[in-house]
């Protein structure tokens, strides 16, 4: 009988051990926040902060224009930026990395390419083509809008000029999947 009890109470300590993480894990799973998986489209202001110590090269206010599509259910998203100035835009493609922080927020990270339509004319994120780093924020504030910021870093973006631009872009989205 004594061999019998001390072989249920191991029994019964393994399995406890064996299914306690399976436990554990789904409080955490449904405790986590699930930030958003909207896919929307915005339009915002732009300010870029630097400038690359050339003529043309000022730090110049502007706009911007934002999409986003969530990549299935991956943590992904592709992105679109338009920051543009009254005299020329660049165009940014990236992809991103998006985690979430909250209830119906993510924060997000990547990069991209930007293309600008005139070389040499200002925009909030240089004047010049070159490589583009994001980083940002998105939150649903309510049913189907959602606000934004980021800041973008074109990478040796200014003409005749080592220096990097950096600009912030802040807007409203509005989703639409």
């Amino acid at each position: 009988m004594k061999g019998v009890m001390k072989s249920l109470v191991t029994i019964s300590t393994l399995s406890i051990l064996a299914a306690a993480p399976i436990f554990m894990s789904a409080g955490k799973a449904s405790a986590a926040p699930k930030g958003t998986d909207a896919s929307y489209i915005g339009i915002g202001a732009s300010a870029g902060l630097t400038n690359g110590g050339q003529t043309g090269d000022a730090a110049t206010f502007g706009g911007n224009m934002v999409g986003r599509a969530k990549v299935g259910r991956t943590p992904f998203s592709v992105r679109g930026q338009i920051n543009f100035s009254d005299e020329t835009s660049a165009i940014i493609p990236h992809a991103t990395v998006d985690i979430p922080v909250g209830n119906s927020t993510n924060v997000y990270v990547g990069g991209g390419y930007q293309f600008v339509e005139k070389d040499g004319k200002p925009t909030p994120s240089g004047n010049k083509d070159g490589v583009a780093v994001v980083a940002g924020v998105e939150s649903e504030v309510a049913k189907n809008f959602l606000v934004y910021s980021n800041a973008t870093v074109g990478v040796n973006a200014y003409k005749n000029s080592p220096a990097s631009a950096v600009s912030i872009n802040s807007g409203i989205g509005y989703r639409f999947r």
